[in-house]
């Protein structure tokens, strides 16, 4: 079973703002690439403590939903001119949570978010509501810089378009890695795109005398890891998907900027617990890296959600070697 499937949810968490808008590109990008229905949904922002019967506060209220209506409204006649089926809806209280909330209810294949909005959520990762969104959703998140990419797109005559065309996957053989690398296979299936699979080959440490002391086993690691990249290779184009991989040697985040820039990714795709033990603090030091930094959007697959009867194209049993 496949995402190209009839049935498939989409929930967009969007503030209105220019940022936002491109995450709005992707979501309609994927509605009709999947033919999903697409759930929108704008919260306005209310924070503990804060007294709705307050006359000031009603104004704020008011304005706020004359706002978020207006935009919603020609949010959806866009979607209604490309063939989209949608909902919208407006909530009020703490974004986070009513995103969650409503994803608990409506049970989303997919979120997808902006990671900056009119507030200014660049502070800790890459802004509180996106944070907790992608630590607490039960689904994939795809994770849409705002910043810059919005005006890069009006300049280039490219507002409303979203390429899905190159897809990253960063793997390390954990069990969460060849879970991203499933869903990430499922993207490009539907999407007609290619996948580069990556495997990044951290720097060893000297030993006291400065040299090498591991030289050999790093040797042998490369050669069986290359080996477990061209077995998944094999399982992508039996699928067929096209693919490569590719081995590099450096820091793991710098590794993955470069070759997704090198590459010209349109997508990146990333779990967010790998074999370092990745759920320290939010989801993982490298996955935070990457979303903080990434000039391109990342989809963080947390908890994996294939549909019922999914046959795997890509599996650790498949791999033929251990490392």
């Amino acid at each position: 079973m496949t995402l190209s499937e009839s049935g498939l949810r989409l929930l967009l968490a969007t503030d209105g703002s220019q940022g936002s808008a491109v995450a709005e590109d992707y979501a309609f990008a994927l509605a009709r690439l999947w033919g999903a229905s697409l759930s929108v949904m704008n919260v306005l922002e209310s924070p503990p403590g804060f007294d709705p019967e307050n006359p000031v506060n009603q104004l704020y209220l008011t304005e706020l939903m004359k706002q978020a209506t207006s935009a919603l409204a020609t949010l959806k006649a866009r979607a209604v001119d490309r063939g989209i089926s949608i909902h919208t809806r407006i909530a009020t209280g703490i974004p986070s949570e009513e995103v969650l909330s409503v994803a608990t209810g409506e049970d989303p294949d997919l979120i997808v978010v902006g990671t900056r909005g009119k507030t200014g959520l660049a502070h800790v990762l890459l802004g509180s509501t996106a944070e907790r969104i992608i630590r607490g959703a039960s689904c994939p998140v795809l994770a849409v810089r705002g910043e810059g990419q919005s005006k890069e797109l009006v300049e280039q005559g490219r507002r409303g378009y979203a390429d899905l065309d190159r897809i990253l996957v960063p793997v390390d053989f954990s069990d969460c890695s060849l879970d991203a690398l499933e869903y990430g296979t499922l993207i490009a299936q539907r999407s007609k795109a290619s996948v580069k699979i990556l495997h990044v080959l951290e720097p060893v440490s000297y030993g006291l005398d400065f040299t090498l002391p591991h030289r050999e086993k790093r040797e042998s690691d490369r050669i069986a890891y290359t080996k477990r990249l061209s077995e998944l290779v094999s399982a992508l184009a039996a699928a067929g998907v096209p693919s490569e991989s590719l081995i590099v040697g450096g820091l793991p985040t710098d590794s993955i900027l470069d070759a997704a820039r090198m590459q010209q990714a349109d997508l990146i795709v990333m779990g967010t617990h790998g074999r370092r033990g990745l759920s320290h603090a939010l989801f993982g030091s490298i996955t935070e890296s990457v979303l903080r930094k990434s000039s391109c959007p990342v989809l963080t697959v947390r908890r994996p959600k294939f549909r019922p009867g999914h046959r795997r194209v890509v599996s650790a049993r498949s791999l033929s070697t251990n490392v």
